[in-house]
């Protein structure tokens, strides 16, 4: 059931972190002798005794200053017992054999079939441009860094060939701007770099000048889609011309590292100015709604969340401030402040075991008090998942000793790898269906339901019993959320255990999506071992967080982000090392630089 809490606005931590004594001060406790009152002359105090009041006072400066720089160390380590001498952070070459063959079966088939289409339907072995103007390249551009970082020379060299002789972005029709860029701008952009071949930072020069377009509102907020040809920023339609939070403020890094290569500040001043704008309405104080107006510049009341429409906007804070080398401050604060409201508003536990999950806030409004009620649901999409390894990631900056040394985490640090562990521990166990995938979404029992006390989770509107009735919520479309969290927590603690899960996802992707004439699908009920399939193979599997490719009739998941991740979870961790690399949303790696 669902919790009402009522606020005018969503409140701020205490700055700096303090307690409230801390903020509010402490009270003198000397007072004034009274004139004419007989005053007795003190005796003397020992030597002995100056020392130990020294001592006393020393010793509560000293726990004051670690108090007031987090550094409590209430939880135990979860690292107790670790041998880090015995950690083993090498490739599982066998298992990276079967992810790569995975992906050439998708990739072979993709070829056969729809070679330069966007988009593949492997069950009727066809493909399908996002556009009737032509395509643009998301399949193929996206997987670029894919074949290069998997070592498939000969398919790379076919991929680029299409780039160079094919691909044009002069497409007369509407194109989401988020997609675009986090997809094609991104992967061109990560090809250009692991490969240092002009003809990909040639192609998304061109590109970016035409996405500039979206930026051109009286706020700097970016529109959400963008006629190509035209140069032309257009309004969602769908959402009475809102903007996405996430949408907007996930494209810092595509532009910042194009305005880096080329040396032109156009791209930087764009995507820098939406982050401006978001701190001055209101993004300085944490949690932030989903949608802005473009116009204006401001928030709309809407839903907060960290599934759709909000997930990469925390995703990107974090990355901002990794990807200039730590230049910019700023980002780091504001990835800060949202995780402690994050922690305080939104982090619960079911009754029956203590399944940790992120909640969402709706907003409701009360006519009585005529104000903003804000409804807490106890709901989590699989888009969440990225959050568990974004938190770990947070804590280390991707920086070793892996794992961390617990006794020099503050407590906020401690808290936070706590918080993602159990994220990253709540998503695998939402693998725990009939196929050993997890649904889209999932709703998690709070204390006012019946079988609270016997129940963490379920999908809404399926029926264990009857595994035809098919469900929104219990779709698997082939996604990367988890293991991309499980990816980034083996390269932190090289706990096998992470290796391992990962490794029993793959095998039920194969078990249950796989196409036996090449491609993978999507399946429509995770509890179904019968269950129908999707004819879709999302681009983020070879290659997208679908919602992130909602606006898109056709996605294509698993074969590039999807594989990639797993591939990377049993690669050598000196391949793409987290202090020198960040990747973006689409999992293009892009390099740390100083700006």
């Amino acid at each position: 059931m669902d919790t009402t809490r009522r606020r005018t606005n969503i409140e701020k931590p205490n700055a700096a972190g303090r307690s409230s004594e801390q903020a509010s001060g402490t009270p003198s406790t000397t007072a004034a002798v009274p004139a004419g009152e007989h005053q007795h002359q003190p005796k003397p105090i020992s030597k002995s005794l100056l020392i130990l009041i020294a001592l006393i006072i020393g010793i509560a400066f000293l726990s004051f200053r670690t108090r007031r720089s987090g550094h409590e160390h209430n939880i135990v380590s979860p690292f107790h017992g670790v041998n880090r001498d015995t950690l083993d952070f090498t490739a599982d070459s066998k298992k990276q054999d079967a992810i790569v063959a995975a992906f050439k079966h998708a990739w072979n088939a993709y070829r056969r079939d729809a070679w330069g289409y966007d988009d593949y339907h492997p069950i009727k072995r066809k493909g399908e441009n996002l556009s009737s103007s032509g395509g643009i390249g998301y399949t193929i551009v996206d997987a670029l860094d894919t074949l290069h970082i998997m070592g498939l020379h000969d398919e790379f060299a076919e991929a680029r060939e299409w780039v160079a002789n094919e691909l044009s972005f002069d497409r007369d029709d509407k194109y989401n701007a988020f997609e675009v860029t986090i997809r094609v701008l991104g992967g061109l952009l990560s090809a250009y770099h692991l490969s240092q071949d002009e003809i990909f930072l040639e192609k998304a020069t061109d590109l970016g000048e035409r996405l500039l377009a979206i930026f051109n509102t009286n706020s700097g907020i970016p529109l959400s889609f963008v006629n190509l040809a035209k140069r032309e920023g257009l309004p969602d339609s769908d959402n009475n011309g809102l903007s996405s939070t996430a949408e907007a403020a996930t494209l810092q890094l595509e532009f910042k590292y194009l305005a880096h290569l080329t040396d032109d500040l156009t791209y930087w001043k764009a995507a820098e100015k939406v982050m401006d704008v978001i701190r001055n309405a209101g993004g300085m104080t944490g949690l932030v709604p989903i949608f802005m107006r473009p116009e204006q510049g401001v928030f709309m009341t809407s839903e907060i969340r960290f599934g759709s429409r909000g997930d990469s906007y925390y995703e990107y804070l974090l990355k901002q401030y990794l990807q200039t080398n730590r230049a910019e401050p700023i980002y780091r604060e504001m990835y800060e402040n949202a995780m402690g409201l994050m922690q305080r508003d939104l982090v619960k536990r079911t009754p029956a075991n203590g399944v940790l999950y992120v909640a969402e806030l709706h907003p409701q409004y009360n006519r009585e008090t005529k104000s903003m009620d804000w409804k807490l649901y106890p709901k989590q999409d699989h888009l969440v998942c990225f959050l568990g390894g974004s938190l770990l990631l947070g804590v280390t900056e991707g920086k070793g000793p892996f794992p961390p040394e617990w006794e020099t985490l503050t407590a906020s640090q401690q808290r936070d790898w706590m918080t993602g562990e159990d994220i990253i521990k709540t998503c695998v166990a939402t693998y725990n269906t009939a196929t050993g995938l997890s649904p889209e979404i999932v709703h998690f029992k709070t204390s006012e339901d019946k079988d609270a006390d016997s129940v963490d989770w379920y999908i809404k509107g399926s029926d264990p019993s009857n595994p035809d009735v098919l469900s929104f919520d219990a779709r698997y479309i082939l996604r990367p959320e988890t293991v991309e969290s499980l990816f980034l927590a083996w390269r932190q603690t090289g706990d096998q255990k992470y290796r391992d899960q990962g490794w029993k996802i793959f095998e039920a992707i194969e078990k249950y999506t796989k196409v036996e004439d090449g491609g993978y699908t999507s399946i429509l009920n995770v509890n179904s071992t019968h269950t129908p399939r999707e004819d879709k193979m999302e681009t983020f599997f070879l290659v997208c967080r679908p919602a992130k490719c909602a606006s898109l009739q056709y996605a294509n998941p698993t074969q590039s982000e999807t594989l990639k991740y797993l591939y990377l979870l049993f690669s050598d961790s000196s391949v793409l090392p987290l202090d020198q690399y960040v990747f973006n949303t689409e999992a293009h790696p892009l390099p740390v630089f100083q700006p």
